[in-house]
């Protein structure tokens, strides 16, 4: 997955979808106009951060990613969660 989205990010001629089964199947999105959506898992335990470091690169990389045949990509809509404070349910009778 990977060596397609620097293939893509290079606006390489070849996009080397077959090197994966993975990737393979998503050619068709990943190739059009589409837009792309990708969930990062990460651990917020010590013994976990290497992995977690290791994803957040990886999404990064991605992220720096324009989808589109035409050229034009897919606009990005990048937003961050902030907390909230959990609301308790008001109890009417």
């Amino acid at each position: 997955l990977g060596d397609v989205f620097t293939a893509i990010s290079a606006k390489q001629s070849h996009i080397p979808f077959r090197n994966s089964k993975l990737t393979h199947l998503l050619a068709p999105c990943l190739s059009g106009d589409g837009k792309t959506l990708m969930f990062v898992n990460i651990s917020p335990e010590t013994k976990d951060a290497e992995e977690t470091l290791c994803s957040l690169r990886f999404a990064s990389k991605v992220n720096a990613c324009e989808l589109g045949a035409r050229g034009s990509g897919a606009r990005r809509n990048v937003s961050t969660v902030q907390e909230q404070p959990a609301q308790t349910p008001s109890k009417s009778r």
